[in-house]
């Protein structure tokens, strides 16, 4: 694992990273366009003395890596728009119960088998809302490989913080496009471990009872104390509690952790927004294609600039606000029917500015697809 540079896909890219964080046990199913994190981990994972399992379908996936982390093992599992329909269920059991753990979803076109080998951005709200009843979820992305790497271990530091699953939404141009990764040294990006409790033995430890800076410390399940694991609504020992009070900060708590923590949690990329009158917003392989067009526009004198989100939940929307908040257009560029631009226009004052350029056919949204929108807006003169 020492500083290396390579040549590979997203996927591998990945791969590289969840071993450089520290992932001690993947399960999963292949599935198109994210198999070969499975095959490469299958091979990669057991050399260093970690647990590789591929399961029988995409919910014993989840549940198998829910289970392990709560072992005291750092888990992960992959998978692209069906699989990640049916892990939903055991999301929502690893938001209640509080459990670390990574979900890669390598987006592809849909609904139901859609386009297995094609791109598409529009998983971006079922990340957020798949699971049911209120909650509060991190959902990572990158639109490069060097990116992707920091990203996947920043996911792994994230679960770990705030004791929660956090999802990496990468899409199918990410996941199998090839160029240059430079593997950090052993040490160069931090890795936040495992908060363990200080209660060696007894009945003092509290598997559900927040610290005062938040952070809750953990047990092994199956080491020295015996606790309770459940998807009911639970008290701070976590046995199952219908009592109003307790229900209510509950859920306060599983939510607010997150989102009164989005700016720590927020990552971004800025190019040229300084003076810009035209801001173009978006992520994934899409932020190349606008990165493009900014960077050519500019060339030319026109005052354009980019927004690239790396966190899209929470969303970051005191950000979206402030560099919205001079620009006479905005351009969501994005590859579903305006997923992120409705929060766009939900952030900013005036959302008769807000307008969106995207591709929705499982074709790579281009630079001349982005130019021929900004054509038509200021034609129009809106």
């Amino acid at each position: 694992m020492d500083k290396k540079t390579l040549f590979v896909q997203g996927n591998e890219a990945c791969v590289e990273a969840a071993l450089y964080a520290g992932l001690d046990f993947f399960a999963g199913y292949p599935i198109t366009p994210s198999t070969e994190i499975a095959e490469l981990l299958s091979e990669r994972l057991p050399r260093k003395g970690g647990k590789f399992i591929q399961m029988e379908d995409e919910i014993a996936s989840m549940c198998a890596i829910v289970g392990a982390s709560l072992t005291g093992l750092k888990s992960m599992t992959a998978t692209s728009g069906p699989g990640f329909s049916l892990k939903q269920e055991a999301i929502g059991y690893a938001i209640m119960a509080e459990v670390p753990c990574v979900v890669v979803n390598v987006m592809r076109g849909g609904p139901s088998t859609g386009m297995p080998t094609r791109v598409s951005q529009a998983d971006v709200m079922q990340a957020r809302w798949g699971t049911h009843g209120d909650h509060a979820i991190i959902a990572l992305t990158a639109s490069n490989h060097q990116d992707l790497f920091g990203i996947t271990v920043e996911a792994f530091n994230l679960s770990e913080t705030y004791r929660t699953p956090v999802i990496l939404l990468f899409d199918e141009v990410i996941g199998h496009m090839r160029e240059k990764l430079v593997v950090p040294e052993p040490g160069e990006i931090p890795l936040v471990q495992r908060l363990r409790t200080s209660v060696r033995e007894g009945t003092d430890y509290h598997p559900y009872l927040p610290r005062e800076d938040g952070r809750l410390p953990m047990s092994d399940f199956g080491g020295v104390h015996r606790y309770n694991v459940t998807g009911l609504m639970h008290d701070m020992w976590g046995f199952p509690s219908d009592n109003p009070q307790i229900a209510y900060g509950l859920m306060r708590h599983l939510v607010d952790k997150i989102e009164q923590h989005t700016h720590m949690i927020t990552r971004l990329k800025e190019f040229f927004l300084a003076d810009a009158e035209t801001v173009l917003i978006s992520y994934g392989s899409a932020a190349r294609s606008a990165l493009h067009v900014v960077e050519n526009r500019r060339a030319r004198g026109e005052r354009l600039g980019l927004l690239e989100l790396q966190t899209l939940w929470p969303f970051p929307a005191t950000a979206v606000t402030e560099v919205c908040e001079k620009a006479k257009y905005v351009v969501v560029v994005e590859m579903n029917m305006g997923q992120i631009l409705q929060e766009v226009k939900k952030a900013v004052e005036d959302p008769s500015k807000i307008f969106l350029a995207n591709r929705i056919d499982g074709t790579f949204i281009s630079p001349t697809d982005i130019r021929n929108i900004l054509r038509v807006i200021q034609a129009k003169g809106v």
